[in-house]
């Protein structure tokens, strides 16, 4: 019998096999939550790197109005609210976009802003803000909406684009919800 206050050699070798399996144990669970992490960043970075949905179809051209529509006065809206800005009209290039469809592609985009996981690339971050800003000034041109995102130096353009945001928004865009 051995003596009081030592440990039997029995009893030695069963906490060793004990520490052993549990280090075991302890490296199986890191190595699988290793995996389990490696397998979650390479189907974001896929993900990251499909391509982008095809743009929707353009609008079919729109039917003219009334053969002789009266001209707007200059600085002045067509319903005769007074238009911000200068009062400069830019000419029509092509068909527009309906505003119902400019202010979708706002609120998908703000969401897909508000959301953008931390593995995202840099580049399509910067696709993605090009795209937002593309469809800010356009609504901004439908509204006739003063903005300064094209001269804008990047480290203040995200202040002229809250600022758009809420120019736009007060001027009865619905861009949230």
């Amino acid at each position: 019998m051995p003596p009081p206050g030592s440990v039997s050699e029995d009893t030695g070798a069963s906490l060793l096999q004990i520490g052993g399996l549990a280090a075991l144990v302890a490296m199986g669970a890191l190595l699988l939550a290793l995996l389990v992490r490696l397998v979650v960043r390479m189907s974001r970075a896929a993900a990251a790197d499909e391509p982008a949905p095809p743009p929707p179809a353009p609008a079919p051209p729109r039917v003219a109005g009334p053969a002789t529509p009266r001209p707007a006065a200059a600085g002045h809206h067509p319903v005769g609210r007074r238009s911000p800005g200068t009062g400069a009209q830019r000419a029509v290039t092509g068909p527009r976009r309906p505003l119902q469809m400019v202010a979708a592609d706002l609120r998908r985009l703000t969401g897909e802003l508000s959301m953008v996981p931390g593995g995202l690339s840099a580049e399509r971050r910067r696709d993605l803000l090009a795209a937002y800003d593309d469809v800010l000034m356009e609504a901004a041109e439908l509204l006739q909406v003063p903005h300064r995102l094209r001269t804008e130096p990047p480290a203040t353009r995200e202040l002229e684009r809250l600022r758009l945001l809420s120019q736009l928004e007060a001027a009865g865009l619905v861009v949230s919800g």
